[in-house]
């Protein structure tokens, strides 16, 4: 799931246009999403955490992802989603198009009484019900204490308007991004994309006055309540009265405060929904494949910053960015991303990475740079544009050690490179902060 899912649309019962993305497996299980697209969906593939979570879900089962109405690619008022009558319909209609005869439902946060709503009122269509950080309604009443006093609404209100733009919220909503300003920043863009502040705002106050507690007893299906302990926008109050009024339900707190689904130990969440609908447990990973890691560094990056000028290190960096990125296309090697002074990239063959990275040192020095560089091979985990995995730390310590102008590699690429003609300079055993055990390593020599 490396391309983001085409939009595809259909028509509800009123001739309305509603849009929906589908991903991962083939379908059995297929899991849909309900009230749950309330922004433009393709940008949500941006997120590593996002396509983390999707790519998961992915790989046991079929993930569809419908827009509520008024929102991203579907017509309509955006108001009309909170009306259960409303979203069951529309909700029908993406249930046939995609040829769904039964699904299981995912709801989450407060618009999770949608999908409680659909179970009870066409149970034919529903194989499972799986609730995260939800609720059946989250306004105070008199015999319900979970939820935001309804004197408070307005100020709730006004919270959630003040913060659509900029996301400031985050550090409310999702504790674990407080630091995060490409999450924070990559949030208000997708509210952006949605709808305006005051259909946002009034949207929001609306999902929490949904109301199916009357419904619950007419649950016939498996349910699975999800519920993380520390979440401060739908408290575990609310998820543990869900889990009392449902028949036959499981429920599970997790640790965290996050309140996103997406967000957060994401893994510990889908485990829990894999065994729910399949029985087993499968620790799904990422996309792993072998590759040969390359670092690379430019030494004393600040004091050369500093000896130069600002204007002057503006020219050199873009000389050798171009220069490394001119050695990436020669040796067929693929950039992740660059680490401020220097870049991560990966190769299939281990030939090529030291070919590489001897190209980039000589460069550097040809533009009045120090390079050094490390190069390791072993398993990578793919986590959308960003690389995971032991091997990637293991080069990046091998870099770390390397000294000006020089390739250090391990002993695992020196003995992948046997026969190859590159001689090689035994460095010794050292230490690499963080990785088990000590590590030989070699200077490339020829």
């Amino acid at each position: 799931m490396s391309d983001i899912p085409v939009t595809r649309t259909t028509k509800s019962g009123d001739g309305t246009s509603l849009g929906y993305l589908v991903a991962g497996g083939s379908g059995t299980p297929d899991l849909v999403f309900v009230g749950m697209g309330v922004s433009a969906f393709e940008l949500m593939w941006e997120d590593p955490g996002f396509l983390r979570y999707a790519r998961r879900l992915g790989t046991f089962g079929r993930t569809v992802w419908p827009n509520t109405r008024g929102w991203g690619a579907s017509e309509g008022s955006p108001f009309d989603t909170y009306d259960p009558g409303t979203s069951n319909t529309d909700l029908l209609a993406v249930l046939d198009d995609v040829g769904i005869e039964k699904a299981a439902l995912v709801g989450w946060s407060t618009v999770g009484g949608l999908a409680i709503d659909f179970a009870a009122t066409h149970g034919d269509r529903v194989s499972a019900l799986i609730l995260i950080n939800s609720c059946a309604h989250y306004v105070r009443e008199e015999d319900y204490p979970w939820g935001f006093p309804r004197e408070n609404l307005d100020q709730v209100a006004a919270f959630i308007r003040e913060g659509w733009s900029t996301a400031d919220d985050v550090a409310f909503t999702n504790p674990s991004r407080i630091g995060d300003d490409r999450f924070r920043d990559w949030w208000g863009r997708v509210r952006r994309a949605g709808v305006g502040p005051a259909a946002y705002t009034e949207s929001f106050r609306r999902s929490l006055e949904i109301d199916v507690r009357g419904v619950l007893h007419e649950i016939k299906i498996p349910s699975l309540v999800l519920h993380r302990e520390g979440d401060r926008i739908v408290t575990l109050g609310a998820g543990r009265y869900l889990a009392e009024h449902l028949p036959g339900v499981k429920f599970v707190v997790l640790p965290g405060d996050d309140h996103f689904y997406f967000v957060g130990d994401t893994d510990a969440l889908v485990d829990e929904i894999e065994e729910f609908l399949t029985g087993v447990r499968s620790g799904a990973e990422g996309e792993v494949v072998l590759a040969a890691v390359l670092f690379t560094d430019i030494v004393a990056s600040t004091e050369r910053q500093a000896q130069v000028g600002p204007r002057e290190w503006s020219r050199l960096a873009d000389r050798h960015d171009a220069m490394v990125r001119a050695a990436l296309a020669h040796n067929r090697g693929h950039e992740v991303n660059t680490t401020g002074d220097g870049f991560l990239a990966t190769f299939e063959a281990t030939g090529r990475a030291l070919r590489c990275a001897s190209e980039v040192v000589a460069g550097a020095k040809d533009i009045g740079l120090d390079l050094r560089a490390g190069v390791h091979t072993g398993e990578v985990e793919s986590r959308g544009g960003d690389l995971g995995g032991l091997a990637v730390v293991i080069a990046k310590r091998v870099c770390d050690l390397a000294e000006p102008g020089q390739v250090l590699v391990s002993e695992t690429v020196r003995s992948h490179m046997v026969g190859s003609g590159i001689e090689f300079d035994d460095r010794g055993e050292r230490d690499l902060k963080g990785v088990p055990g000590t590590w030989r390593l070699f200077a490339v020599t020829g």
